[in-house]
């Protein structure tokens, strides 16, 4: 996969032809119509379309486009780990009900078409939630990751639509989560099966009835951000689980845009970006905060 940060070129077909001087219009438009160009993560067919500067482009090889689906595109991958871009709408893991439709899967078919054995899990993002997982491609790495993860030395940050604005522009969320029946996580005092969990947020914009965060991980619990969010009395919109029951932008306000972790093997430390999606830029688009 190329991937190219775009700096003077107005629309994607501007930015293709920088990046393939050799290719005609023609061809490059053809590369956009077969869905092998994505910005941020997301395939895109508008020639035309205009690009901020943080914007980024992938063009996907035809041998890896046949084997991952739109929903899913590699950041970074050596023989030790593959670090991907999920959609919102794609599950992480398989369930019960869901097995061939998940990140993990598509990997497996990914590595099974070169020849190499199964993926190994790291860590999880929910359906709803888009951004950056990484995955191990041995034993070793995946442990060594694991570590990290257990150790909360991760670097982990997400930005979130949320309904109204905080209080106040920053500040710190701590508390016990427990798992309920229902399957939401709940605020408790100390339990035995409750675990502490931190969160760190800043406002970013806020306007029209909404606000966007940045939310810094210290800890990293299940729907952690969804439940504190929801506690304080701004739900992520599109998350009818913990509350909101408004959907501006047609799914769940939550990106995980920044992943920070110490190869499993090499010990250098790696950090992932992925732009905030269209959607989240739309909704604030020519609005004073």
């Amino acid at each position: 996969m190329v991937s190219y940060d775009r700096a003077v070129p107005k629309t994607l077909l501007d930015s293709l032809a920088k990046l393939y001087p050799d290719s005609s219009k023609t061809t490059l438009r053809q590369m956009l119509q077969s869905g092998r160009v994505r910005v941020n993560g997301e395939i895109e067919k508008n020639a035309k379309r205009e690009l901020e500067s943080d914007e980024m482009i992938d063009v996907t090889p035809k041998s890896v486009q046949r084997a991952l689906p739109p929903e899913l595109s590699i950041l970074f991958e050596d023989e030790h780990v593959i670090v991907v871009l999920k959609a919102n709408g794609l599950l992480t893991v398989p369930t019960e009900r869901e097995r061939d439709t998940t990140a993990q899967a598509y990997l497996n078919t990914y590595l099974g078409a070169i020849g190499e054995e199964r993926i190994h899990v790291v860590h999880r993002l929910d359906r709803e939630t888009s951004g950056i997982l990484v995955f191990a491609r041995h034993f070793a790495a995946r442990e060594a990751l694991k570590e990290q993860f257990a150790a909360h030395t991760v670097d982990r940050i997400y930005v979130a639509i949320i309904e109204g604005a905080m209080s106040s522009p920053a500040g710190t969320f701590r508390s016990h989560l427990r798992e309920m029946r229902d399957l939401k996580m709940v605020s408790v005092k100390a339990h035995p099966d409750a675990k502490f969990a931190v969160t760190h947020y800043r406002t970013i914009q806020s306007a029209n009835g909404y606000s966007m965060l940045e939310i810094t991980l210290e800890t990293g619990r299940k729907n952690q951000i969804r439940a504190h969010l929801s506690e304080a009395g701004h739900p992520i919109v599109g998350d009818r689980m913990y509350g909101s029951e408004v959907n501006p932008i047609g799914r769940l306000g939550l990106h995980a845009k920044l992943l920070g972790f110490d190869h499993p093997m090499t010990g250098k430390h790696l950090v992932f970006t992925a732009p905030v999606p269209k959607a989240f830029r739309d909704l604030f688009r020519g609005a004073v905060s």
